[in-house]
């Protein structure tokens, strides 16, 4: 029998849960799909989120010929029978045929070289699925003939349609007594993976035989998954958990749970290069303004473990573990530019004022292109207060230094030059 996850997986874009920013009314992907002409893309997002089934369905909308590889089991040689096969198939003017690679960013160099000339040539048009940065793992040559689209993890509303159609469409679920009392935990568990909870679901519906009734509550659900956790896969869902574990030991200051969690992948095979990654992030995140070198250290270390490999690259992560828990803290970067997207979002693309706009010609100038604008370093201290937002949004405060001695001065700084503008 098949898994449930598989069972239920959608068909057409109108069966399709989530991602309405990609696919929704109006949105990129789903005028794409509408139009017919769809570009090579990459599919970017966490496991769960129907990168696959997304491609399954923007093949069928389209009805294209659908190719498909895993970078795990394919090597260059089912590459290039792959697009032998998808150059096969091209007739006339008839549009060329999908190939589909799951967890593209396992393949290595010279796999993603041998699809370069394909893509641009117009013999496939390449749909990867990736749930690591695209800019980190995937070829520059490629990823530039490639779209990069981002899937989110799915929320609450979006996981509890798919429990809902589950239980009244699913032909083995369908007739059995389930009763969803609490479904907070069910949704605390999935973490925004539709497959992790299709699979809990699952496991608690087979609990219901006969006339029994099953009760699923926040208590069955912990224990039920408690009773079947997993060890941990790199290729699996604990694989981002145990990641997240390693990350928030580092947020919380505690040395010793970073270097537990940091053990507890390295001894499940994880790559050491997804490890330093996490860091690199963690620095900026977590730690940005309260102590700079801490992403100093991290880019170090990730650029030493691709140097040394392990064993030994286990030494060099745990140091930089290590100096990154017992950092000083600080999100201030991190939240300034989310205020600071947020404020864009809101305000949408405000003219830029004049006197900040580059005048590369005569007629520019004319138009008063650069006019006003004071040059920093022909005043003392090579600072000057003038207007640098637009108008309609001066004077918002997005940058907030928090208390630590590195912010402290900064803090001090800013209110001797903008205090009057932006309140420090």
């Amino acid at each position: 029998m098949k898994p449930l996850a598989e069972r239920m997986r959608p068909q057409t874009l109108s069966e399709y849960t989530g991602q309405r920013h990609l696919v929704g009314e109006g949105a990129v992907l789903q005028r794409a799909i509408a139009s017919g002409v769809i570009p090579s893309v990459i599919l970017w997002g966490p496991p769960g989120v129907g990168k696959t089934t997304l491609a399954r369905i923007i093949a069928n909308e389209l009805k294209r010929p659908f190719h498909t590889l895993s970078a795990v089991h394919s090597g260059v040689k089912d590459v290039r029978d792959a697009i032998e096969k998808a150059r096969s198939q091209r007739f006339f003017n008839s549009q060329n045929p999908l190939l589909f690679i799951d967890e593209i960013h396992r393949f290595s160099k010279s796999q993603q070289d041998s699809l370069l000339g394909a893509v641009e040539e117009g013999v496939v048009t390449l749909i990867g699925a990736t749930t690591e940065n695209p800019s980190f793992e995937v070829i520059p040559a490629l990823l530039s003939r490639c779209q990069v689209y981002i899937l989110k993890s799915l929320e609450k509303e979006d996981l509890m349609y798919l429990v809902n159609q589950a239980l009244q469409h699913d032909e083995y679920l369908k007739d059995k007594r389930i009763r969803i009392e609490t479904g907070d935990a069910l949704l605390h568990l999935s973490g925004g993976d539709a497959r992790k909870l299709y699979n809990i679901l699952e496991l608690a519906a087979g609990e219901a035989t006969g006339d029994q009734e099953v009760v699923i509550n926040d208590d069955y659900i912990t224990a039920l998954v408690q009773q079947h956790i997993a060890l941990y896969d790199k290729g699996g869902e604990v694989h981002y958990d145990v990641a997240s574990a390693f990350i928030k030991s580092i947020r919380g200051s505690d040395p010793n749970a970073a270097v537990y969690w940091l053990a507890r992948m390295i001894e499940g095979g994880e790559d050491v290069k997804f490890i330093a990654r996490r860091m690199m992030i963690a620095a900026s995140e977590d730690i940005g303004l309260a102590n700079p070198n801490g992403l100093l250290m991290a880019t170090t270390a990730f650029q030493a473990v691709q140097a040394v490999g392990l064993p030994e690259a286990r030494i060099i992560l745990s140091q930089a573990a290590i100096y990154l828990a017992t950092s000083p803290k600080s999100n201030s970067a991190y939240m300034a530019i989310n205020n600071a997207q947020e404020l864009v979002r809101k305000s949408g693309n405000l003219p830029i004022p004049l006197h900040l706009r580059n005048a590369p010609t005569g007629l520019m100038k004319q138009l008063g292109y650069g006019k006003g604008y004071r040059y920093a370093h022909d005043f003392p201290g090579n600072f000057v207060v003038q207007e640098f937002l637009p108008d309609e949004v001066s004077g918002t405060k997005l940058f907030e230094p928090q208390q630590n001695p590195a912010e402290e001065k900064i803090k001090q700084k800013l209110k001797q030059d903008w205090k009057e503008k932006y309140g420090y």
